[in-house]
């Protein structure tokens, strides 16, 4: 009998709290979807997986579970609980033009939260990372060091950074050095 191969994630077992940072991979929590849509396909996109797509930059929606982050004007990355079959939700949609990619495989995930979080993050990210300008529950498509990254600020002080999983290790150890300046 043959055994099932088990999904090794890149963070697994990683941890970091100091200095007002503390740090979580979020491995294995999320599906995650690639969503590019025409106009013509968006609502019935959004119908078919309950909730309204954002259409202006930065912008996400949540219901139940899911997120849909708005990351170009035809560009989204749908993110739900693990097993909630969202790729064929999506994929059972009949109107416009749209594609639906699975990228559990090439993304992974880290949270980032504390009082010092925002510190740590722009020891990286040449974003504007103020209240007044990425004020929570906005996204954007950015870089930290020379990885790019969606950062969604989740909270005040609590932000979700998601990369694909190959710069994952130089993602983590950027933060985490960034972390102990702040």
């Amino acid at each position: 009998m043959v055994e099932a191969a088990t999904r090794l994630y890149p963070l697994t077992g990683r941890e970091f709290a100091g200095n007002g940072v503390k740090m979580r991979p979020l491995d294995g929590e999320h599906e995650r979807i690639s969503l590019r849509a025409d106009d013509a396909a968006v609502a019935g996109l959004g119908a078919a997986i309950g909730l309204e797509l954002p259409t202006k930059p930065g912008d996400v929606a949540l219901a139940d579970g899911l997120s849909a982050l708005w990351l170009g004007p035809d560009e989204w990355l749908i993110m739900a609980e693990k097993g909630a079959g969202i790729e064929d939700k999506l994929n059972s949609v009949t109107t416009g033009l749209y594609s639906v990619v699975s990228i559990n495989h090439r993304n992974t995930a880290i949270l980032v939260y504390g009082a010092n979080a925002v510190h740590a993050l722009n020891g990286g990210c040449p974003r504007d990372l103020s209240l007044e300008a990425f004020p929570a529950g906005t996204c954007s498509r950015t870089i930290i060091g020379k990885a790019e990254v969606v950062l969604w600020r989740t909270d005040t002080h609590s932000f979700h950074v998601e990369c694909w999983r190959s710069f994952s290790d130089y993602v983590w150890k950027f933060l985490v050095e960034a972390a102990r300046c702040a």
